[in-house]
C-alpha cells in the first residue's frame, strides 16, 4: 500500500469509529509507530483529522469553540430536560448541601428543584442562582468572581479561593467534552480551575451532559474519569462508549 493510499484509509478509519490510538493504526497498517505519527501529522495539515494524545479524533470532533449559553440552551432541549429530571434523584435528602456548576442542564437541574426540600445550594452561576433565589427550601450561596459573559458564570482566582474551604454531598457539573483519554474538558481555562475546585468540593460528583459532548475533546481537563462518580445523560449515547466509560469505572445513567 502507498503512502497516500495508507492515509486515506486511516482517514477513514478514524471518521468511521470515531477515535483510534497510534498502536492500533499501527497493527491494522502493519507500520511503525513513527510512521503512523507522521501520517497522522500530514491528515492533520490536510484537516481530516486531529491528532490528540495518543492517537487521533474525526476532524469535527475536537473543539475550542464555546458557543455562549443562549445558543445551548436552545440545543438538545428535549434531552436536557430528562437529564435534569433524571439527576433529581441523585439530590442529597432534606438538609443536605450542593454545589450547582454553570450550564444550559443544571439550569435545567435548578428549575426541577423540589420546593419542599431543604437544601444548601452554592453556585457561581447568575442563570442557576436566580431560578432558585424565589425558592424557599433553598439557602443560596452565590459565589464570588469576575463573571463571563460567555456562560454567565463567576470565576477567577476569587472563585476557586471562595470555594476551596466548602465542602458538600454532591457537586452537579457540566461538560462540553467527555473522552476516556482527556477525560471531562471545557474551552476556558478560568472555567476549567472553577469546576476543578467544584469536582475537589463534593463528596459526590455528577456530571450532566448529553450524548453529544461524548467524543469530544474540549482544550483544557478538568477531571479525569476516575474524580467523576456518575455521568447523567441521554439515550443517544452509543452502547460501545458507554461500554467503554463503565470500564473505566464511570457510572452512566440515563432517563
Amino acid at each position: 500500500m502507498y503512502a497516500e493510499e495508507r492515509q486515506q484509509a486511516m482517514a477513514r478509519a478514524v471518521a468511521a469509529r470515531g477515535r483510534m490510538s497510534v498502536a492500533e493504526l499501527a497493527t491494522e497498517y502493519d507500520v511503525t509507530t513513527e510512521t503512523v505519527r507522521r501520517d497522522l501529522s500530514a491528515l492533520e495539515v490536510m484537516g481530516l483529522l486531529r491528532r490528540v494524545h495518543g492517537g487521533a479524533v474525526p476532524a469535527s470532533a475536537l473543539t475550542s469553540l464555546e458557543h455562549g449559553l443562549a445558543v445551548r440552551d436552545t440545543a438538545q432541549v428535549d434531552e436536557k430536560d430528562a437529564i435534569a429530571r433524571r439527576a433529581l434523584a441523585l439530590l442529597p435528602p432534606a438538609g443536605g448541601s450542593i454545589v450547582l456548576d454553570a450550564g444550559s442542564t443544571t439550569v435545567r437541574l435548578a428549575e426541577c428543584i423540589p420546593r419542599d426540600r431543604r437544601l444548601i445550594v452554592f453556585t457561581h452561576s447568575v442563570p442557576v442562582a436566580a431560578r432558585l433565589v424565589a425558592n424557599p427550601a433553598v439557602e443560596l450561596h452565590l459565589l464570588p468572581g469576575i463573571v463571563r459573559p460567555t456562560t454567565q458564570a463567576a470565576v477567577g482566582p476569587e472563585t476557586v479561593a471562595a470555594l476551596a474551604p466548602v465542602r458538600v454531598d454532591v457537586a452537579f457539573l457540566g461538560a462540553n467534552g467527555i473522552t476516556l483519554e482527556h477525560g471531562f474538558s471545557t474551552p476556558d481555562v478560568n472555567e476549567a480551575a472553577t469546576k476543578r475546585a467544584i469536582v475537589a468540593a463534593g463528596r459526590q460528583v455528577v456530571v450532566l451532559a448529553d450524548a453529544t459532548k461524548i467524543g469530544v475533546e474540549a482544550t483544557v481537563q478538568f477531571a479525569g474519569l476516575s474524580a467523576v462518580d456518575v455521568l447523567v445523560t441521554d439515550p443517544g449515547i452509543a452502547g460501545r462508549q458507554r461500554k467503554e466509560l463503565v470500564a473505566a469505572g464511570l457510572e452512566v445513567v440515563t432517563p
